[in-house]
């Protein structure tokens, strides 16, 4: 199973990183729509798509209005936007208000129900909450043999409520938005720093950690003090778009 990271910055795009999109082709399924999502027009390979939302901040929704080009004379015949169903309700009324968005793209919209989520090819998406301003969601995605959780935008620390989620992962891919040295402003922006996170790690151990919504405007070769990170959960690497990661 592979994952395409389409973008990995956080809050607005840069030169080099577009805001939070990831994509599984294989199975049709992508995690978040910020501005990354027009890329997942040039790796469509199923009939439907499954977009699951963290939460409804801009950096992570905004793609959503690109679907029209996105399934411009592609063969997508189902597009469903998963998220907890006030959210869904709050995008539909403001980001697709007739004032900013007249033309609706072909999306139904699917509430989170229940605990669970069947997805192809026999998997299952399981979402729990976390703490961030306006809350938000992780993601948990299993098939027979491979797993990955996807965490972003909350702030890590020692025993964080979400931990029991993150055990027997192939893949963690979770957010690092500021160095240690910024500490205070994560906590004040609900965003998580390079040694909580690698602790976290260290302590779920998955096969793999990787960073991304990594800051905007850090040093693009370094946002997150890799070395840092790696001095604690060696298995650490970098996200950047245009990525893919088998899990």
């Amino acid at each position: 199973m592979k994952i395409h990271l389409l973008g990995t910055t956080g809050y607005h795009p840069t030169n080099t990183r577009q805001t939070a999109c990831l994509f599984l082709p294989e199975v049709g399924v992508v995690l978040d729509a910020g501005s990354g999502m027009f890329r997942v027009r040039d790796l469509i390979a199923t009939e439907t798509l499954d977009i699951f939302i963290t939460h409804a901040h801009l950096d992570h929704v905004l793609g959503l209005t690109f679907l029209l080009d996105v399934l411009w004379q592609k063969p997508v015949q189902a597009v469903r936007v998963w998220g907890e169903a006030h959210k869904l309700a709050e995008i539909q009324t403001h980001l697709f208000s007739e004032a900013l968005f007249p033309v609706l793209p072909p999306i139904d919209w699917r509430p989170l129900a229940t605990p669970t989520i069947p997805l192809p090819a026999g998997g299952t998406l399981r979402w729990f909450p976390l703490v961030h301003p306006g809350g938000s969601l992780g993601f948990r995605l299993d098939w027979p043999g491979h797993s990955l959780a996807y965490v972003t935008d909350t702030t890590a620390g020692p025993n964080v409520p979400y931990q029991s989620q993150l055990h027997n992962l192939n893949l963690l891919i979770h957010e690092c938005n500021f160095t240690d040295d910024l500490t205070e402003w994560a906590v004040k922006t609900g965003h998580s720093c390079t040694s909580a996170v690698a602790n976290l790690a260290a302590a779920c151990q998955p096969q793999r950690l990787v960073l991304t919504h990594v800051n905007p405007l850090g040093n693009d070769a370094d946002p997150v003090d890799l070395p840092t990170a790696r001095s604690i959960f060696p298995q650490t690497e970098l996200a950047r778009d245009g990525q893919i990661w088998d899990f």
